[in-house]
Parts: structure tokens; sequence; C-alpha cells
């Protein structure tokens, strides 16, 4: 099942949050995208709010080679990185696997350049998705 939204896009996959997350990281890193940061959340909510969460795991992907082109026309532009992927049980235990959306993201600066480097990295994350 396909999932869109204004800033992502996803689909439903039928494995664990667990290996839904290894089969990512496989698809990014042969894009070229490695994982810079991770947040478990249903743990971080756990330890500071005491509260029980669903799987839900937040990674922070970059390709360097492709930062470095865009920061090159854009030096602010690292405000808006790293490329997020969120991982998740969803309420039918399927897990979802949702990317933000580059176009989206890129599109609102005003720098046509930057909207072709969205563009650019919004077909290599559906290459990601297309792979798991």
């Amino acid at each position: 099942m396909d999932l869109t939204s204004p800033y992502a896009f996803g689909k439903t996959v039928a494995v664990s949050c667990a290996e839904a997350q290894l089969k990512v990281r496989e698809a990014l890193a042969k894009e070229g995208f490695g994982v810079l940061t991770e947040i478990d959340i249903s743990k971080k909510f756990a330890e500071k709010l005491q509260k029980e969460f669903r799987d839900y795991i937040i990674l922070g992907a970059c390709n360097p080679a492709l930062a470095y082109e865009a920061m090159q026309n854009e030096i602010n532009l690292g405000v808006l990185l790293p490329c997020n992927v969120v991982i998740y049980t969803r309420d039918d235990g399927k897990t979802a696997v949702m990317f933000m959306d580059p176009i989206a993201r890129f599109s609102s600066i005003g720098n046509p350049e930057l909207e072709a480097f969205g563009i650019k990295v919004t077909e290599k994350l559906e290459h990601v998705l297309d792979a798991i």
C-alpha cells in the first residue's frame, strides 16, 4: 500500500519494523546515502515521559556528494538536512516506511538549482522505496 502526504511518501511493508529498518539501510547505502542519526522514538518516550509508544524509528540519511553539490549553491541548506526516513508499526501491525519529500522541502527556497536537486534526491529515495 502506497502512502503519501504533502510532505512525505512511502509504503506499507509486510515485515517487522526491525527487518524494514535493515532493508532501508541497505537500500540507502546502494543509493549513496549514509545514516547520520537514529532516534528511537518509542525508547525516548519511555525514557523521558514514561509512556509506551509503538515501534517508531527516525533515520537521518544523507548522500554526501549530493549534499556537497547543493550546499555549493545554498550555504544555509544544512538547516534542511538530513533527509528523514521514518519506520514505524502501524495500528494494523504492518510496518510503514516514510520518506520526507525533498521536492516539497527544497521547492520553497526559490532557487531553481535546488529544485533540480530535490528532484534528484527524490529519484534516489524512490529507488530505495522500490528496493524494500
